[in-house]
């Protein structure tokens, strides 16, 4: 009702109008003021509700996050999705990833027989251990076992970005290469991190950027385990990774006042041969207070350097840069469009991813009450809104599916018991019906 004020002579009046027709009335949750409605009121009055209808009222929010969770869903599933391959970066030869038969570059496609669809699918396995992983190596399907716990997979699996170095190659006097397996011509999805796994053959060909279709490739007949020892076995050719050579450096930086120009081929440092821009990176952040020396290629010519790194704090850690940027290329993340699944099936994986996303969300949360996953997991508006904004960048199917899970735990947070939220209101329904 809406309360007008106004006088006629020295008589004050106030007047109530109601809207008649076409409006639903509720009265607000105050049980303060439960009395003082009149009686004639009291069917909009959510107080006088009775108990089943105040449930629905109140239930009716987190709901709504849910459904809207599975509208998304469904319109993904119905139209198609255009999702990012979930790739493994650079795994080490002494790591547990490697040690258990993950190679790097390898696709994952499901964890203990469940489908992935992101990151998060990892971290929330119900069972707690993931026991076997289906990947795609080679275009080809491999199951592996591994015995991991969800956080343990997580936490590795992170250290490994996708950032996989296109298979290019750079001489002493700045001639590029590509490498490849196959001596008719280079094939576009090879990687110079690919070249460690098992069954990688150790006979590969060496192309001449803007000549390989021109001319005949040189054999290489080499003997390696992993990328590193590949490339070192090619730096005693004077070949080295593309991306060791330097494509800019920043005025006023140690490496400016050193003499480092772009185009230097950085191979070696402290007289141990680097193999990428990664190992040159982590041994000068590992390597003291001291000078650093450095050995690099300028046009065929050998030179020597030596600075002190500058160390600058960032998100409160201190890191040394020497201001060189790489000239490294990396390959692109490959995109699978899946095909519309039809009304039934969209309707039916719908429903399903929704409950799988309430499961795995309610799992999230145990694991945080229980210890098993940190605090420092969890992040604020900032943090949702760098996500949000990751994630468009990457694909509009990431954007939306993100925009159910953060639908969904806003869903289960209303739920809680805490009188302030939905949760709370419907735990003292339950109470007044006990």
């Amino acid at each position: 009702p809406k309360l007008f004020k106004f006088k006629k002579g020295d008589t004050e009046y106030a007047l109530s109008i109601i809207p008649l027709g076409g409006y639903v009335k509720m009265f607000g949750d105050d049980p303060f003021s439960k009395d003082s409605i009149p009686e004639e009121e009291r069917e909009f009055s959510f107080n006088h509700k009775g108990k089943w209808a105040r449930f629905w009222i109140v239930l009716g929010g987190p709901l709504a996050n849910f459904i809207l969770a599975f509208f998304i869903f469904f319109g993904l599933l119905f139209t198609g999705e255009r999702i990012p391959e979930m790739r493994m970066g650079v795994i080490k030869p002494d790591s547990s990833f490697y040690s258990q038969g993950l190679r790097s570059g390898d696709v994952l496609r499901k964890i203990n027989g469940q489908n992935i669809y992101n990151i998060s699918d990892i971290a929330l396995q119900k069972k707690g251990t993931i026991n076997t992983v289906s990947l795609m190596r080679n275009q080809t399907s491999k199951v592996i076992k591994v015995n991991f716990s969800s956080d343990e997979f997580f936490k590795e699996f992170i250290k490994y970005p996708p950032l996989l170095r296109k298979p290019f190659l750079i001489d002493e006097k700045g001639n590029k290469f590509r490498i490849s397996q196959f001596g008719r011509g280079p094939f576009t999805g090879e990687s110079l991190d690919t070249f460690s796994r098992d069954d990688r053959p150790n006979n590969l060909f060496l192309f001449k950027l803007g000549s390989e279709k021109s001319q005949s490739p040189q054999k290489l007949n080499l003997s390696f385990k992993a990328s590193d020892d590949l490339l070192r076995t090619l730096s005693k050719s004077r070949l080295y990774s593309l991306d060791l050579m330097v494509k800019n450096v920043k005025m006023g930086s140690p490496a400016d006042k050193a003499g480092i120009k772009a185009k230097d081929i950085i191979f070696s440092i402290e007289g141990k041969s680097v193999t990428s821009f990664h190992q040159l990176r982590e041994k000068i952040q590992n390597g003291g207070n001291r000078p650093v020396k450095m050995t690099a290629w300028r046009e065929g010519v050998k030179k020597s350097f030596s600075l002190i790194p500058e160390v600058q704090k960032i998100n409160g850690k201190e890191i040394k840069i020497i201001g060189v940027w790489s000239s490294g290329e990396y390959l692109p993340l490959n995109f699978v469009v899946t095909e519309s699944k039809g009304l039934w099936g969209s309707l039916s994986t719908g429903l399903f991813r929704t409950w799988d996303s309430i499961e795995k969300t309610m799992t999230g949360f145990q694991k945080l009450i229980t210890a098993e996953s940190s605090l420092k997991n969890i992040g604020g508006p900032l943090s949702i809104g760098k996500v949000a904004t990751d994630s468009f960048n990457t694909s509009l199917s990431y954007f939306f599916q993100l925009m159910a899970l953060i639908s969904v735990n806003l869903g289960i947070i209303n739920l809680f018991p805490i009188p302030v939220l939905d949760g709370g209101h419907i735990m003292f329904i339950f109470l007044e019906i006990i």
